[in-house]
């Protein structure tokens, strides 16, 4: 075996040697320059990266089929026949090669939930906890969420680590029947352990507990820390659990909701994860800049449809001993709530359609936080339209950022946005990671989604839109505060940069789609 092994490399080397010297002999100053005649090794090498560039061609041609925006396919084409070594391995795992086989087998799995879903919503209509939506944003919201606009909420927000995470604790040690906890990233450090400690506790007392995790979000978890939990008589599973069943998919759909619920009747939402870092104890990214929102009435009965789905895809089971009924003894105040699920095997992108309707209808004010602003030319043009008709349109990012990538992609917004009114401001306090819209004087949207591609259309992401005068009132005077506390950046900045900067500006650009 290992003779004939041998005798096939010596073939193949003989066979690319033979073929490259006559590359040598037409092109004798290429062949110079690469040496390719002076090795026997060297053409095996080289045959290598011809092979590269063959897969990444026919690569490139299904990337064109099948990736679901202009953009994305044309940064995958690209790099895929320009840098084959390294965009080949990126598309078998991120690629959207498989989003077809996936959206069916998703969809699948939420048929079997939609009974539960309908049986909310009968129980909603019952106690009353439905009324018309008001306006076109709210009524594209019911249809993206399949879900009606929530009267007989309350809802606080909770600014930065310490109060969220003093909010969440003390609920959980408040809970009487069941606890439902989904992160993207959750650290065994010294936040993770009081979480795991604070669920251990109420598991021994009785209450049911099921925490949720994203298998690429707590790469660095560790297997003890799971197994802890589970030793408590806790049910901790991953998302997609890449040593089972459902590793059959791709890596590219990442479950990046945050959501905690309390017996169905307190709902946590934003954009903390749990660690040290969100408390603001990160050597680097300090002050931790992040915002949640506590709910409660109706719309934390709802929000358990979106971890029921996911507990399904996960563990093929049913949470169907959940509290689902509503009383009128359930409404906590007069706001109006629905919670937006949205991920990549939705019938239409609910995500960035959401923001799309919200911006377009915009008539006085949008004022967008977001840690990662790389949005597509839809989201563009709309915000400039906003601009245009007299709508006071306010972006705010970070000046100091966890990915250079997307630093360098913002940059290239400045023009094109400030030249229509936009105003962008660099938040220049720590790290600012919050997922925040607020439009007008009465609607605002605190969750997990960015402003990039990855949230509009790859990650499963959750939404909390509230519409109410004196919570948005609380969340503009919020934003006006991180906007003290940052700098307005403007196009001439770009302009006065290097070339090399303006050119890496450039490619980050291209490369938006898939960061």
């Amino acid at each position: 075996m290992l003779s004939r092994l041998k005798q096939i490399y010596t073939k193949a080397n003989d066979l690319t040697a033979a073929a490259f010297a006559g590359v040598a002999k037409r092109f004798p100053h290429a062949a110079k320059f690469l040496g390719i005649v002076r090795s026997r090794r060297r053409p095996l090498l080289i045959l290598f990266f011809l092979l590269m560039h063959i897969i990444g061609f026919f690569m490139s041609v299904q990337a064109v089929m099948q990736t679901r925006t202009e953009q994305g396919a044309v940064a995958w084409a690209i790099s895929l026949n320009t840098i084959p070594v390294v965009a080949v391995p990126g598309w078998i795992v991120f690629g959207d090669s498989r989003i077809n086989t996936y959206t069916t087998v998703r969809r699948a799995g939420l048929e079997k939930v939609r009974p539960l879903a309908q049986s909310l919503i009968k129980n909603i209509e019952a106690a009353e906890a439905s009324r018309p939506s008001a306006g076109p944003t709210m009524k594209a919201l019911e249809r993206f969420a399949s879900m009606p606009t929530l009267h007989g909420n309350a809802a606080e927000l909770l600014i930065d680590g310490k109060e969220t995470f003093d909010s969440i604790f003390q609920a959980i040690d408040e809970a009487e029947k069941y606890i439902l906890v989904q992160f993207y990233i959750l650290r065994s450090d010294r936040t993770g352990t009081e979480l795991k400690n604070r669920l251990a506790a109420k598991a021994a007392q009785g209450v049911r507990i099921y925490v949720l995790l994203d298998d690429m979000g707590c790469l660095d978890l560790g297997n003890r820390y799971v197994k802890e939990l589970r030793a408590a008589g806790i049910d901790a599973r991953f998302f997609m659990d890449f040593s089972g069943q459902a590793n059959r998919f791709q890596l590219n759909f990442r479950n990046h909701r945050k959501l905690v619920v309390i017996d169905g009747k307190k709902v946590f939402i934003g954009g903390h994860n749990v660690g040290d870092e969100y408390l603001g104890k990160d050597p680097v990214m300090t002050p931790w800049r992040d915002t949640h929102v506590v709910m409660t009435g109706p719309v934390a009965r709802a929000a358990q449809i979106s971890f029921v789905e996911d507990w399904h895809w996960a563990t093929e089971t049913l949470l169907e001993d959940l509290e689902w009924q509503i009383t009128r003894e359930d409404f906590t105040g007069n706001m109006e709530a629905i919670v937006l699920p949205s991920g990549p095997a939705d019938a239409v992108e609910t995500c960035s359609m959401f923001f799309l309707s919200a911006i377009n209808n915009a008539t006085k004010r949008v004022w967008i936080a977001t840690p990662y602003f790389v949005p597509d030319d839809k989201i563009v043009t709309a915000l400039q339209m906003a601009a245009l008709r007299g709508v006071e349109v306010k972006i705010l990012i970070p000046e100091t950022t966890d990915s250079r990538l997307v630093q360098l992609s913002s940059w290239s917004y400045l023009e094109p946005l400030e030249a229509t009114g936009v105003e962008i401001y660099r938040y220049t306090r720590g790290f600012m990671h919050q997922k925040v819209v607020l439009v007008d004087d009465d609607l605002a949207a605190i969750g997990s989604a960015n402003f990039d591609n990855r949230s509009f259309r790859l990650n499963f992401e959750l939404t909390a839109i509230i519409r109410d005068v004196n919570f948005a009132g609380k969340v503009a005077a919020m934003l006006e505060n991180d906007l003290s506390h940052s700098r307005k950046a403007l196009a001439k900045e770009l302009k006065e940069r290097s070339f090399v900067f303006k050119l890496a500006v450039r490619l980050a650009r291209l490369l938006a789609p898939v960061q």
